[in-house]
């Protein structure tokens, strides 16, 4: 697979954030993982750095600003908002007034929860990158 960019994961659970990388490890996805723990480290990075972005990956539950408020962030910042990178929650939760959020006031292009099988866990991020990968947006060319 190839995919250009780095793939930003916000996570602060170290056990998921490890399960994360095992899974693109074994998808064979070669894209340098950026990881943050909270949201303000994850957004400074975005609005400084230069590199690609292939797609961010947000949990909802975080300390200070939650997930929500972290797209909500990259939303109302118009040279973060013009990259179009594709951005996803995935978490352990996915109750229904954050994912009417998500939906209805953020421009989200997924939300998924988090499983515990390992098998299904590696299908569900597979399907995810190929969509990706697949898929014609401002920033692929």
């Amino acid at each position: 697979m190839g995919y250009r960019g780095n793939i930003l994961l916000i996570e602060d659970d170290e056990d998921d954030v490890f399960f994360f990388k095992e899974l693109v490890a074994e998808l064979g996805i070669k894209n340098n993982i950026v990881t943050f723990n909270n949201t303000a480290d994850g957004l400074d990075f975005l609005d400084q750095t230069a590199e690609d972005i292939f797609i961010i990956f947000s949990d909802i539950n975080l300390p200070k600003r939650n997930g929500l408020q972290f797209k909500h962030d990259i939303d109302a910042n118009p040279t973060l908002r013009r990259k179009s990178i594709p951005f996803v929650f995935y978490s352990t939760t996915a109750n229904r007034d954050d994912v009417n959020e998500a939906f209805e006031t953020l421009t989200v292009q997924g939300f998924f929860k988090k499983g515990n099988d390992y098998h299904l866990a590696k299908e569900q991020l597979h399907k995810i990158m190929q969509y990706w990968e697949c898929c014609e947006h401002p920033n692929n060319s």
